[in-house]
């Protein structure tokens, strides 16, 4: 995999700027990145850092909402923002010659958003609405479902948008205290890829970067402890699939063990090749997507699988889809679809390094979860180093049935009828 020249400056008040030129490029990206997120909130406050992420774009000292947009969108560049478990991220892409540009837009939301009053009103009912049009979306409701499931009485089974009673009570003065704690030099990232040499960076940055307090991270409750039997979570609801999340209890990003979990991941439902696709899709009909993922934390982690069913075949596919976790358990992959799996992972990360917007998204998630940013060639070397032997071991240790949980939302009445089939 081709090694690209990473570089990372710290100043005095802790910030860390990393950046890659990539003179090939006509473009720039750049991410500003606060190291907090929803496992940081106290449930009183939960779902406070998504309506930080949307009041930033509604106005600072210097622009209004429109003028923020169009300074950004006006030069044919596009800025946006999300919220993660333990991360939020603010980042701008534009052609390179509007570097400084996209760096006065972002410093000056994450320096000086004014959050006046009605900015905060109105942008709380526009959440109020993001939050229930993700509840009448089956497939997202079982997904939060399936973390509250993994993650009960803890901040990682909440929603990342909070519900709409906590964003009721969250004022100006909460709002303000939780930035001012959380968006420190000490817990500040900034991420710059594309036609722009490392010393252009950190000269177009630092000078309002260096304003921010050094401050500190924030530490986050450790995970409860893992359950001893399965447990199910059910919605019932009168829709015509049934939409169906499970997970599995996992390792956080420290683990060496992630490696062989993603390639598992891989083999079961993370593309068209993968067993459950083919299996319960092309097999069976059972579904039109089926797929897999994992998540990765500071301390904890999950493999998960989803897929929407006609209801006459939950039963099945639940016992498709387990089955397929008891095969790789007990037999392994073969050495053919392992090698598939490999290659498979290192193409797609290495395609998706050809840009800029993914190379910030690299060395943010890198220096805020490892404190460096990963080595491309370090990650492709772990991954070949992963054997048949390997994956079956982790299928083992992650499908004990205590750790599992399960979310389903449709016409299914019973959650007991579907805890008699784990």
């Amino acid at each position: 995999m081709i090694e690209f020249p990473y570089q990372v400056t710290r100043l005095s008040n802790g910030v860390r700027i990393a950046s890659v030129e990539m003179p090939h490029m006509r473009s720039a990206s750049i991410g500003v990145w606060a190291g907090v997120g929803g496992r940081h909130e106290r449930a009183e406050e939960s779902g406070v850092s998504h309506f930080l992420e949307h009041l930033l774009f509604k106005g600072t000292k210097r622009r209004n909402a429109r003028q923020i947009s169009t300074a950004v969108e006006g030069i044919g560049g596009y800025l946006n923002a999300f919220t993660t478990e333990d991360h939020t991220c603010y980042y701008a892409k534009a052609g390179a010659q509007h570097f400084g540009r996209l760096c006065d837009v972002l410093g000056d939301m994450y320096l000086h958003s004014t959050f006046l009053p009605a900015e905060i009103e109105r942008e709380r009912e526009v959440i109020r609405e993001e939050i229930l049009m993700y509840r009448d979306q089956p497939a997202q409701h079982a997904q939060e479902l399936l973390t509250s499931t993994l993650w009960p009485g803890h901040p990682l089974g909440r929603p990342l948008t909070g519900t709409v009673e906590t964003v009721s009570h969250l004022n100006r003065t909460k709002l303000r205290a939780f930035q001012k704690t959380h968006y420190c030099g000490a817990n500040t990232v900034i991420t710059v890829a594309g036609r722009i040499a490392h010393a252009d960076a950190v000269a177009g940055i630092s000078p309002w970067a260096s304003l921010l307090p050094r401050g500190k991270r924030p530490r986050h409750l450790r995970p409860p402890r893992l359950p001893r039997r399965p447990r199910v979570s059910l919605h019932t609801h009168e829709t015509e699939q049934t939409h169906l999340a499970m997970g599995f209890h996992a390792w956080g990003r420290q683990d060496d063990r992630r490696f062989a979990l993603k390639m598992l991941s891989v083999i079961l439902g993370e593309n068209m090749s993968s067993r459950l696709f083919q299996k319960l899709r092309e097999r069976h009909g059972f579904c039109y997507s089926v797929a897999s993922g994992m998540l990765a934390l500071a301390d904890t982690g999950a493999l998960h699988i989803s897929a929407g069913l006609d209801p006459s075949r939950l039963e099945a596919a639940i016992r498709m889809i387990l089955g397929e976790f008891e095969a790789l358990a007990k037999h392994g992959p073969n050495r053919s679809e392992l090698r598939m799996a490999r290659d498979y992972t290192i193409g797609q990360t290495l395609m998706g390094l050809e840009s800029t917007t993914s190379q910030i998204m690299w060395m943010g998630e890198s220096l805020l979860g490892y404190g460096v940013v990963l080595s491309p060639s370090e990650i492709e070397r772990r991954i070949l180093a992963i054997t048949p032997a390997c994956v079956k071991k982790v299928a083992g240790e992650v499908t004990k049935r205590g750790h599992l949980g399960v979310a389903i939302v449709g016409p299914v009445k019973d959650s007991k009828i579907i805890e008699r089939w784990l």
